[in-house]
């Protein structure tokens, strides 16, 4: 993980490095990394998601570019699913479960960042890494980088 920085811009469609990670089929292009926050750009093709799941040491944000992106948030009060269109903005704080899902024909593309960082550029780094992204060993994965993926509604 990068420790420094500095002033600088991380120019449209390159990520640090020229990295970009393909996770569960989507394409996640890092833009900034230090202990405090790491944030990447994501496009999420038509049918694809992010399942159910929990950060345990990590707050979220999604700001939203262009489509829709379907939220399924487990909250005291929201018991249906939200969704999040250009302009908004999704606070997810930590230990709140939810998933991210583009039910739509059209491509999702958004800036996602969190706080701190912790191990998840690793778990991406490590995901995009494998041979193939079964779920068994992505949900394996994610719970030694402090994400726990939830189990599916019975």
């Amino acid at each position: 993980m990068n420790q420094t920085w500095s002033a600088g811009v991380t120019r449209s469609g390159s990520g640090l490095d020229g990295t970009t990670w393909n996770i569960l089929g989507q394409v996640y292009v890092p833009k900034h990394v230090d202990e405090r926050c790491f944030t990447w750009h994501a496009t999420l093709p038509p049918g694809t998601f992010v399942p159910p799941h929990v950060h345990r040491a990590q707050d979220e944000f999604i700001y939203m570019l262009s489509g829709t992106l379907e939220l399924e948030l487990e909250l005291e009060l929201a018991g249906e699913p939200d969704a999040a269109h250009p302009g908004d903005l999704v606070r997810l704080p930590m230990g709140i479960p939810h998933g991210l899902f583009n039910r739509s024909a059209a491509p999702v593309t958004c800036v996602f960042w969190v706080t701190p960082t912790r191990m998840l550029h690793e778990l991406f780094r490590r995901i995009d890494a494998m041979a193939e992204q079964a779920p068994e060993a992505v949900t394996a994965l994610a719970t030694e980088h402090e994400v726990d993926f939830l189990p599916p509604p019975a």
